[in-house]
């Protein structure tokens, strides 16, 4: 075990930004400030709310609430298809705020920083000053409506911990001498990595509180996560420094890439999902090349909407929107490629062989992944060339695209959805500037 800190110093803070896509657009449209705001990825209502303003969560609306069930908890709640490249322009500004007060040492997400204090800084009248200048940096330099709460903590786990204790606009503590009271009243849940299933499992083991779960010694955690999880676990949660600070574990290198979408009702029809599959494809394909990859293989997949009596016939889920579904996917491997045209034709060869049917003509969902990554570097170059100047083309087609716009210049099959299937974030992934886009 690492040498835990000063028992009075903070080693971290933990910026988390309040209801960050609704903030947004209430800094964008000041006619919606202290409206209650959703923003969703499509104007449908079996879709879901990817953000909510407080003013919405006042009414128990918030991320995952499908739209219909919004708009009845919550009458003349005010809707917006999401801007995710306004989203990411702000989290960018927001960085540089910081930046002005402290160097951000990590973007766990679009919405959340994290700054290592140093020295003196971790002084505690020393770090809530810069935690306090951080809020007033953003406010001036962004936008009045933008609020964040921050942690300050020993290590990154737990100061991600403090950020999510008080909200909106908080800023908590967790001093190593208090640790670990302060925070056996918390839920098992609000630990960082304790979803639904790892809850389930814990209860299982007898541990249905905070309380129990400190109680355990470190050979017990170990045993209850039966992985070394347990025992950094045991640390953190005291307040000592182990060496990564909670931050997740670094992957290997990059193994896929890829977009999905739910598609807007007028796309949900055979030839409305081809074209969302082009325009997935053509994305994909761009930061593969911006990334210096090659791909060995892709899929696909189809999400199909049931009716109730299909729903009945056959084996069915239900979507996180609430839709029910059956769904198909396939997987194509083929010679190392990055040019867009031999990807094309391996979707085209798949896509022919999708199912059909009553059950497969409602498409709601496309999704295509490039997997088995291969680093420019250690590609192998083809005995016989490229004869048609594929890569060229592509190469061409990128110069063009990075500085016109991603859609510019683009094959005929993804003309129809041209304007449709836009960047979407993953809270866990930030999208990266391309020329003048953001994918």
């Amino acid at each position: 075990m690492a040498t835990p800190l000063n028992p009075d110093r903070f080693g971290f803070l933990h910026i988390d930004l309040n209801s960050f896509f609704a903030s947004v657009e209430q800094q964008l449209h000041p006619e919606y400030r202290g409206k209650p705001l959703a923003v969703v990825p499509t104007m449908a209502d079996t879709t879901c709310c990817i953000a909510a303003s407080y003013e919405a969560k006042a009414f128990k609306v918030k991320t995952g609430t499908q739209v219909g069930e919004a708009k009845k908890m919550c009458p003349g709640i005010i809707l917006i298809e999401g801007n995710h490249t306004e989203y990411a322009k702000y989290s960018k500004a927001i960085a540089e705020a910081v930046e002005l007060c402290c160097p951000v040492a990590h973007t766990p997400s679009i919405d959340e920083m994290v700054c290592q204090l140093m020295g003196r800084e971790q002084e505690p009248p020393r770090a809530r000053k810069i935690a306090l200048e951080i809020k007033q940096s953003i406010y001036k330099n962004v936008g009045v409506a933008l609020r964040c709460s921050i942690g300050m903590a020993p290590n990154r786990y737990l100061a991600k911990i403090a950020s999510d204790m008080q909200k909106p606009d908080g800023l908590i503590g967790l001093l190593p001498s208090q640790l670990p009271r302060a925070i056996a009243h918390l839920e098992l849940r609000d630990l960082p990595g304790v979803g639904a299933r790892t809850e389930v499992r814990l209860n299982a083991r007898g541990i249905t509180t905070m309380e129990q779960l400190l109680a355990l010694d470190r050979n017990g955690m170990h045993k209850l996560w039966d992985s070394v999880w347990g025992d950094r676990l045991y640390h953190w949660l005291r307040g000592a420094d182990t060496g990564d600070d909670g931050a997740p574990v670094a992957s290997e290198v990059q193994k896929s890439l890829g977009h999905s979408h739910v598609m807007a009702p007028e796309f949900r029809n055979e030839e409305g999902a081809w074209a969302i599959a082009n325009k997935l494809l053509h994305k994909a394909a761009m930061r593969l090349r911006m990334e210096k990859f090659y791909t060995g293989s892709m899929s696909v997949t189809i999400r199909y909407q049931l009716t109730k009596e299909q729903a009945e016939r056959i084996k069915s889920k239900r979507h996180f929107s609430g839709i029910k579904q059956s769904g198909w996917g396939m997987e194509a491997r083929f010679q190392q490629c990055q040019d867009t045209l031999t990807l094309l034709g391996a979707l085209r060869g798949m896509w022919a062989r999708r199912p059909q049917g009553e059950e497969f003509r409602r498409p709601f969902f496309v999704g295509i992944t490039l997997r088995d990554l291969i680093p420019e570097d250690e590609h192998q170059e083809d005995l016989f060339g490229d004869p048609d100047n594929r890569t060229q083309l592509s190469a061409t087609m990128d110069k063009l695209n990075l500085k016109y716009g991603h859609t510019t210049l683009h094959f005929a099959g993804m003309l129809p959805a041209r304007e449709s299937a836009p960047t979407r974030i993953a809270f866990t992934q930030i999208p990266v500037q391309y020329g003048v886009d953001y994918m």
